[in-house]
């Protein structure tokens, strides 16, 4: 076969950046491709060549296979990889491909359809003898046999998209009445994102670990499995928090579920690089759940603790070359644990969430592999995931590894956003994580706090912060009177003041500069002194009653984002008029984020009851569900069936037969 020359990858984000950055240390070109939103994405930028798609969502975009190909016709790129999400697992692109005379970085087509149906992966798992839970498909609308056989799997059971990944298409369904409209949710959301509406019940295993085994094979029949990896801190099916090796897996479990998972992949003459996963139970009983034949999301946990570059075998394997690695020669070497940064709100169920970024940057003092696609000014859109990175730590034990991202996130600078960076501190330093103690049940049975506590002493140094760094930017900017000391009054009662907020409370801080260059300082009736140290690049460092700080200020308009060691405090100064107020609508119904309608489930005039679907908005590739919070009448309904919305925009109005206040 010959050897690439030119890659065109069929993904976006930080996926595209890692495989250029194995391309480029091969000698490979690579071609990106992107949607409209993504048009100043770092990915893009960093191609050698990167081709516009001309579309907003997957369907005009990452999904249309004739856009890809003709992408590769008209760079000449010799070979596509197509990363992971969109058409990584799609038999038929991967066709296309090879018959259009490229070389495919990727298993076999008809090995990708083999597991891609998963109903059917299951059956042939099960003659593999490889442990499976039984599964059933469901087909057009639901009946009553349909509500037979889910009795018959029994409550509470999965719907399950079977060509899905990454918890697209997923519902837990706990009792008959949930049934129908759990089903039609999930194929919605699998046709959104895999093209693909395919559903089917599996029983679900409420308490179990997520362990999963990375496979390779080549084209001269050789397959090796690359240990395990656990990815049981999961939330909406999705895996946030992954590591390597799983602490629930002793020696003797790594051979068995590795003989496992290669003796799946063996069945279906598997090349390339793809993740068996499986459900292990307390008994060390595990069952076959899928296998994703592509690269993995986690994929770094098992390169840091191996020491192989998967994507470097990808495309060797691809071109034709054997492994470079036996089983034997693989060895196990010390922890990684890799958590994934999303925008989303931990405090509002994990929402998604949108806007600019104002700030990313890593702390350069602490260690760690981060594969991010965005930047500082990244636009984060409702088209696409909302991860925006993930962050993994190689150390010699668990806990240390453990520790220590959660203190490279903590560090973090990551402005202007909401993300759930906070929480997955808050996860990694958890007496029940750092004792081992994690399933797929863990956010539940463990509530780890979705926010940072904030102390009151944090808010007053970052008031302080603020208020000092204004000063210092004023006084940059001043064109008069430059030889007078900054802040200095002739008053001394003067104080000069920052009026802030921070989680709905005033902050005021006051100071006033003193004849030694020092200040004298007033935050909400905690007085004292504060000192310059050093300031420059966005930081300051502060001397604040004795003890220094160091802080950098991020600040956009009448938003603040102070970053010290412990996190980020974010304070939002108080205008000097007020600001006209949204529109508020008594019963009103509001958009969460920006999004498309895909279901309209009610009309004016209707009567509607606590807990029942009014719409459902589709944002980043998931649905989300306006419940009836109170029994009463449709009064108006503001929006149609495929509408764009806007985030607090008014969706209808329930008329609950209360008078207003």
């Amino acid at each position: 076969m010959s050897r690439i020359t030119k890659l065109l990858i069929a993904g976006r984000g930080e996926i595209a950046r890692r495989i250029m950055r194995t391309a480029r240390e091969m000698g490979i070109a690579t071609v990106a491709v992107y949607a409209d939103s993504d048009a100043t994405a770092p990915y893009v930028r960093e191609a050698e060549e990167a081709i516009a798609l001309r579309g907003a969502t997957s369907a005009e975009t990452y999904l249309d296979v004739a856009k890809i190909l003709d992408a590769a016709r008209r760079t000449g790129a010799n070979a596509v990889h197509p990363g992971y999400g969109f058409l990584a697992e799609n038999a038929e692109f991967a066709r296309a491909v090879i018959d259009a005379g490229l070389v495919w970085v990727g298993p076999r087509p008809d090995a990708i359809a083999a597991m891609g149906d998963k109903l059917a992966a299951k059956k042939l798992m099960t003659e593999a003898g490889v442990p499976t839970l039984p599964a059933i498909e469901v087909t057009g609308e639901i009946g009553d046999q349909d509500h037979e056989r889910a009795r018959e799997v029994g409550y509470p059971l999965l719907v399950k998209a079977s060509a899905g990944g990454g918890g697209k298409g997923m519902r837990v369904v706990t009792g008959e009445a949930e049934l129908g409209e759990a089903v039609n949710g999930a194929r919605r959301e699998a046709a959104g994102a895999f093209g693909d509406d395919t559903v089917f019940l599996e029983r679900y295993l409420e308490t179990t670990r997520h362990v999963e085994i990375q496979v390779f094979g080549d084209q001269h029949g050789n397959v090796v499995h690359c240990f395990e990896r656990e990815c049981s801190v999961q939330r909406r099916h999705q895996k946030i928090i992954e590591e390597a090796p799983s602490p629930a897996v002793d020696a003797g479990l790594r051979l068995k579920i590795g003989q496992a998972a290669v003796a799946a992949a063996k069945a279906i003459g598997y090349d390339n690089a793809g993740t068996v996963e499986f459900l292990l139970d307390s008994e060390q009983n595990f069952y076959f759940m899928e296998m994703n034949t592509r690269l993995q999301v986690e994929h770094p946990v098992t390169e840091e603790i191996t020491g192989l570059d998967l994507v470097r075998e990808q495309i060797r394997v691809a071109e034709g070359d054997p492994l470079s690695f036996r089983q034997e020669d693989l060895r196990i070497e010390g922890h990684a644990i890799e958590a994934r940064v999303y925008a989303e709100d931990p405090s509002n169920d994990f929402l998604p969430a949108t806007g600019r970024l104002v700030a990313w940057d890593p702390d350069p003092t602490l260690p760690a592999r981060f594969e991010s696609g965005v930047e500082t000014g990244s636009e984060i859109s409702v088209y696409f995931d909302p991860m925006l990175a993930k962050v993994v730590v190689h150390a010699p034990t668990r806990t240390e590894a453990a520790l220590r991202l959660a203190n490279v996130l903590q560090r973090l600078r990551l402005h202007g956003v909401t993300t759930n960076r906070d929480f997955l501190v808050n996860v990694l330093r958890h007496d029940a994580f750092l004792s081992g103690d994690t399933s797929t049940d863990f956010i539940e049975r463990q509530r780890p706090a979705r926010e940072r506590d904030v102390c009151e002493e944090e808010v007053r140094a970052a008031a302080l912060a603020v208020a000092l760094s204004a000063q210092l930017a004023h006084r940059a900017e001043a064109s008069m009177l430059k030889t007078i000391s900054s802040g200095w009054r002739n008053n001394p009662s003067m104080m000069q003041q920052v009026r802030c907020t921070h989680g709905g409370e005033d902050v005021i801080a006051r100071y006033l500069r003193n004849r030694d260059g020092g200040f004298t300082y007033d935050v909400d009736g905690q007085s004292g002194a504060v000192r310059i140290i050093r300031s420059g690049d966005g930081r300051i460092e502060l001397e604040i009653d004795g003890v220094q700080r160091t802080f950098s200020v991020v600040s956009v308009g009448l938003n603040h984002w102070v970053q010290g060691a412990t996190g980020e405090v974010r304070l939002v100064e108080i205008p000097r008029f007020p600001e006209p107020e949204r529109e508020e609508v008594a019963g009103g119904y509001l958009a969460p984020m920006p999004g498309k309608i895909v279901a309209l489930n009610v009309e004016p005039g209707q009567t509607v009851s606590t807990g029942q679907v009014l719409i459902v908005l589709e944002a980043m590739k998931m649905e989300h569900r306006i419940i009836c919070t109170e029994d009463g009448t449709v009064k108006e309904v503001r929006v149609e069936a495929d509408a764009q919305v806007e985030a607090g925009q008014v969706l209808l109005v329930i008329d609950t037969g209360k008078e207003e206040a």
